[in-house]
């Protein structure tokens, strides 16, 4: 008999895990995993709370990525359901993270639970990357407890992350990169005097608009063979001039970028900073990337995942590299990295659920990763 997820996923929904709490869900996690054999390793950085577990210690290592973290409820009133409450009702399950992605977590417990039980002798290793810190900074979860894993030689062959990429149907999606994200803060600064009296003005405003419309005028690329076109958007333009007869003294805008593989977030900052050189005025450029773009271009890996999906579900899914970014962006610095999980259709909003049946769809799912990852 299969394992069933839905009483590890409630737990989970249970613990009131939004970043950087725990709440108890990492020892809840570490307490469903130790029985199956696993060596847990508690990291903690900062405030965060992480969690690396291993079983076994030959090749390949799959490794499986996720967070425990949410993001916060919202209103309360919007929902009809407790969102830690961890509720099913007509068939849903409804909680913070029952997509994303708590679920998916419980789910691929409950996989290697049904793989063990089948085989437990099967070759290769699994490991799970756990994190609390995916919906905020992104400082000292996944990206710190990778360097102790390079610095530990668990370094994973291949690593599937269980965010909630299907749209429709589970599995119709398999995401193999991500673009990257770069924020900029502009500061142009001018000479501020009497409107009536422009010439002895230097209104940063209008060098500021052209800047901004020279940026936009034209595309940044035509997209790749995976990616779509990169996009540059303004996202706000501050004077915070209250007088109407007054030039200003500064011009403040911000713009974010996300681009494809034809771009590093240096050379988007070299762009921007040449565009404000060629307007003459002095300016100040503030830039962070939160993650460059990267690509698992398809490989013995992916096609793992494709098998596991057509044979778990029917699908034949999708390769895509859309959406927003993901801890996948650090995990590419060290191995193939894909993700695949639930539909997410709930996520983030008010009465987040996912479907019992679907739950249960994902650890069979999940299984048939693992056995077409590792025979």
């Amino acid at each position: 008999m299969a394992t069933d997820p839905l009483p590890l996923a409630q737990a989970l929904i249970r613990c009131r895990s939004v970043t950087p709490a725990d709440d108890g869900a990492m020892a809840m996690l570490e307490a469903a995993l130790a029985p199956l054999g696993f060596a847990c390793r508690r990291l903690r950085f900062g405030e965060v709370e992480n969690l690396f577990a291993r079983r076994g210690a030959g090749g390949p290592h799959l490794c499986f990525a996720g967070h425990t973290d949410v993001v916060p409820p919202g209103d309360a009133g919007a929902w009809t359901a407790d969102p830690f409450g961890g509720e099913v009702r007509a068939g849903l399950l409804y909680g913070r993270g029952a997509t994303d992605m708590k679920g998916a977590i419980a789910a691929f417990v409950a996989a290697v639970a049904d793989r063990l039980a089948a085989r437990p002798e099967a070759p290769g290793s699994l490991s799970l990357l756990i994190t609390g810190d995916e919906e905020g900074p992104a400082v000292d979860g996944t990206a710190r407890v990778l360097e102790w894993m390079a610095a530990h030689g668990q370094v994973p062959d291949m690593c599937l992350v269980g965010e909630p990429t299907s749209r429709a149907r589970l599995g119709d999606v398999i995401k193999i990169g991500r673009r990257g994200s770069l924020n900029a803060a502009i500061t142009l600064h001018g000479v501020q005097g009497h409107v009536a009296y422009p010439q002895r003005a230097d209104n940063p405003v209008h060098r500021l608009l052209r800047v901004l419309h020279g940026l936009i005028a034209r595309p940044l690329d035509q997209g790749t063979e995976w990616f779509e076109p990169s996009s540059l958007q303004v996202t706000s333009v501050d004077v915070g001039n209250a007088a109407t007869n007054v030039i200003p003294a500064a011009a403040r805008a911000r713009l974010n970028i996300r681009f494809n593989d034809r771009h590093t977030g240096e050379s988007l900052a070299r762009m921007l900073r040449a565009a404000l050189e060629a307007e003459g005025a002095r300016f100040d450029l503030e830039v962070s990337v939160s993650g460059e773009a990267f690509l698992t271009r398809p490989g013995p890996f992916v096609e793992a995942l494709k098998r596991a999906v057509r044979r778990a579900t029917g699908e034949e899914p999708v390769l895509d590299t859309g959406g927003g970014t993901s801890d996948a962006r650090f995990i590419a610095r060290y191995c193939p990295v894909a993700e695949l999980g639930a539909v997410g259709t709930t996520m983030h909003k008010a009465d987040e659920c996912t479907p019992v049946a679907e739950l249960r769809a994902l650890a069979a799912l999940y299984r048939a990763v693992i056995e077409e990852a590792l025979g």
